[in-house]
C-alpha cells in the first residue's frame, strides 16, 4: 500500500498501519521539526515531503489511502470559532486539492466537533457525511472527533472501559505534588460549566460519570479549566496542542490525603494508545503537544482494520 499522510504530525497514522501489520510506503507532509524527529526516529523509512501546500500529484506513485487531519484550532469549541477565516483551518483544502489531483482509493480525514455549516461544507467537498467517535471507547480519555471517510468499517468501536488508574505509572511521586480540597458533594445534571463558573469550584469526575464538586485549593493560576483535577477512576479530559506548564490533565492520586499531580507524558501516549516513550527524545513540553496534535491510535485501527483483513 502506498499511503500519503498529510498535517501528518508525529505519523499516529502510520503506527496504526504498523499496528494492524499492513505494509506500506509511507510519504509524509510535515513542517514541525519536532514531530518530524519523532516520526523518523520511529520509522525512519517515511519519505517527508514537506509542506502540504509543495506537495504535487505529478511527484507522487499512484497512492491507495490519503489520511490526515488538517489543523482544527478555528473549528474547536477550545479556540476562538474562526472557522474557515483561520488561515490553518484554510489548510482543509489543501486536502481537497489532494484529492482531486492524486486522486486515491481511499481518504481518511479527522477534525474537531464544529458548528454545523462548517461540517456541512467539509461534508459536501468531501462527498461524505462524518461519523463522531470518542476516543473514551478505546482509551481513558474523552476525546469526540468527526472521521470523514469512504473507507468500509463496522460501526462504533467496543467500549474497553478504560480508566484512568489503568493507565498511570505506578510509584510517580514528584515535587509537583499537591494538596486539594474535597466535599461530599455531588452535582447529578443541569448545565455543568454554568455551575462551576458560578460557584468557581473544583470537578473531579467519578467513576460513574458525576461531578465531584471541591472547593479549588490547587494553588494553579490561570482559567479555571486548568484548575481541574480529575479522579483516577474515571476519564481524561481532551488533549490538546497547548499542554505544557499547567495545562496538563490533573490526576488526583491520592484522594484519602487530597493529593494530586500532573500526567506525565508517558501517561498522555497512554491516553492516545501510542506506544510507550513513543515521543521520547524531544522535551517534555513538544512531547505534550504532539501529543494533544495527534490521532487516538486504536480509533485509526478500527477505521483501517478492513485493510488488514
Amino acid at each position: 500500500m502506498k499511503v500519503l499522510s498529510v498535517f501528518d504530525g508525529m505519523s499516529c497514522a502510520q503506527i496504526a498501519l504498523d499496528r494492524l501489520g499492513i505494509d506500506c510506503t509511507y510519504y509524509a507532509s510535515e513542517i514541525d521539526p519536532y514531530a518530524i524527529k519523532i516520526t523518523q526516529k520511529n520509522f525512519p523509512n517515511t519519505i517527508q515531503l514537506g509542506s502540504v501546500c509543495d506537495v504535487k500529484a505529478d511527484s507522487l506513485p499512484p497512492i491507495d489511502l490519503l489520511i490526515g487531519g488538517s489543523p482544527c484550532q478555528g473549528f474547536s469549541v477550545a479556540g476562538r470559532r474562526l472557522d474557515f477565516s483561520d488561515p490553518r483551518s484554510k489548510l482543509f483544502w489543501e486536502f481537497v486539492r489532494l484529492i482531486k489531483e492524486v486522486k486515491p482509493k481511499w481518504f481518511l480525514l479527522e477534525n474537531v466537533k464544529m458548528k454545523a455549516d462548517c461540517q456541512s461544507v467539509i461534508s459536501e467537498a468531501l462527498g461524505v457525511e462524518p461519523v463522531e467517535i470518542n476516543s473514551s471507547l478505546v482509551s481513558a480519555q474523552n476525546r469526540k472527533r468527526l472521521y470523514w471517510t469512504n473507507i468500509p468499517f463496522e460501526g462504533l468501536p467496543t467500549d474497553e472501559n478504560l480508566k484512568l488508574s489503568e493507565i498511570l505509572e505506578s510509584g510517580v511521586v514528584t515535587d509537583r505534588d499537591k494538596s486539594f480540597c474535597l466535599d461530599a458533594n455531588f452535582y447529578k445534571g443541569g448545565n455543568l460549566k454554568s455551575y462551576f463558573e458560578k460557584h468557581r469550584r473544583q470537578l473531579v469526575f467519578s467513576a460513574d460519570g458525576l461531578a465531584q464538586i471541591g472547593i479549588d485549593c490547587s494553588g494553579i493560576k490561570g482559567h479555571d479549566s486548568l484548575k481541574r483535577i480529575y479522579s483516577a477512576s474515571g476519564k481524561s479530559p481532551t488533549l490538546n496542542q497547548c499542554n505544557g506548564g499547567n495545562r496538563e490533565p490533573k490526576v488526583a492520586i491520592d484522594e484519602v490525603n487530597k493529593l494530586w499531580r500532573k500526567l506525565s507524558p508517558l501517561e498522555c501516549e497512554r491516553l492516545q494508545t501510542v506506544p510507550d516513550n513513543y515521543t521520547d527524545g524531544v522535551s517534555n513540553t513538544q512531547r505534550y503537544r504532539m501529543l494533544g496534535n495527534g490521532f487516538t491510535v486504536n480509533v485509526i485501527c478500527h477505521l483501517l482494520n478492513s485493510f488488514s483483513l
